[in-house]
C-alpha cells in the first residue's frame, strides 16, 4: 500500500472505530466500549503492513513486541483507574501515561519465547484486572452528551494514530512493536468519559480494555507463532482465535465480576 493510501486508511478507519466503540460504550456501558477497543485495530493493521513490507519475519519479532505490549497496556489500566480516584481525567492520563511508558521501556530489555511471553501476559492480565480499584457498576442513567462529544473523539484519536504510526517506523520491530499498542482508542474513550461522566465510568472503560487484551495477545500469540509459514494463514488464525476469545472474555468477565 503507497504512503496516501495507507494514510487515507487511517484517516478514514481511526475516527469510524472509535465512534462506534463510543456508541457502543452509551448503548451497552463503558465497560463494553472499553472491550470493543480492546480489539487490535491500530496494531494488527501495523502488523500487517509489516509483513507486507519489511517482511514476516521483521513482522514476526513486532508482533512478539506487540504481545509483550499489553502488559504495558495493562499498566496504563492500572494507572488511570487508581489516578481517577484523586485526580481528573488529564492527571489520570499522565499517571497512565507514565505507567506505560514504564512497563515499555522495561520490556524493551526482555526478550521471551512466545508461549513463555503469552503465559506471563496472560497472567499480568489476570493480576491487573483483580487489583483494579472498586467493583464495576453496570447501572447508569441517561447521560446528555455535548454536541460536539463525538466528533471531539474522533478527531483526537485520528490525530494519535498518524502521529505515532508515522514515527513507528524508524524505531526498529522489538520497540515499534511495544509501542504499537499504546492504548489510543482507550486514552480517549477514558478522558471523554472522566471529563463528562465522572470516574466511575471512565474505571469500566478501562475495565472493559483490560478484558479485552485476553483476544489481543491470543491474535499475535498466533502471528509470531505462524508467519513464517504465510501471511494468510498467519491472520487468518489469528482473527479467528481472537474472535474467540474476544466473545469469551466478556461473558467470564461479568460472570466473575470482573466487568
Amino acid at each position: 500500500m503507497s504512503p496516501a493510501g495507507a494514510l487515507a486508511l487511517k484517516l478514514v478507519l481511526t475516527p469510524v472505530l472509535v465512534g462506534a466503540a463510543s456508541l457502543a460504550g452509551r448503548r451497552w456501558g463503558p465497560a463494553v466500549g472499553g472491550w470493543v477497543i480492546g480489539i487490535p485495530f491500530t496494531s494488527a493493521p501495523v502488523a500487517f503492513f509489516l509483513a507486507l513490507d519489511p517482511g514476516p519475519r521483521f513482522a514476526q519479532e513486532a508482533a512478539l513486541g506487540i504481545m509483550a505490549g499489553a502488559i504495558s497496556q495493562a499498566g496504563f489500566c492500572l494507572g488511570y483507574a487508581w489516578a481517577a480516584q484523586r485526580v481528573g481525567w488529564a492527571s489520570s492520563l499522565l499517571a497512565a501515561s507514565t505507567a506505560f511508558a514504564a512497563a515499555t521501556l522495561f520490556l524493551a530489555k526482555i526478550v521471551l519465547p512466545a508461549l513463555a511471553s503469552f503465559v506471563v501476559v496472560i497472567v499480568a492480565i489476570v493480576v491487573t484486572l483483580f487489583l483494579m480499584p472498586g467493583r464495576p457498576n453496570p447501572t447508569a442513567g441517561r447521560i446528555d452528551y455535548p454536541g460536539w462529544d463525538l466528533p471531539a473523539r474522533m478527531v483526537v484519536a485520528t490525530a494519535f494514530v498518524v502521529v505515532l504510526t508515522s514515527a513507528a517506523p524508524v524505531l526498529g520491530p522489538r520497540l515499534a512493536g511495544l509501542l504499537a499498542p499504546f492504548p489510543l482508542y482507550g486514552s480517549v474513550l477514558a478522558a471523554f468519559a472522566h471529563r463528562i461522566e465522572g470516574r466511575e465510568p471512565a474505571v469500566g472503560v478501562v475495565r472493559g480494555l483490560l478484558l479485552g487484551l485476553f483476544a489481543f495477545a491470543s491474535f499475535f500469540l498466533a502471528l509470531a507463532l505462524l508467519l513464517p509459514a504465510g501471511i494468510g494463514v498467519a491472520f487468518a488464525v489469528a482473527v479467528v482465535a481472537a474472535s474467540s476469545v474476544q466473545a469469551a472474555s466478556l461473558v467470564a468477565g461479568r460472570r466473575f465480576g470482573l466487568a
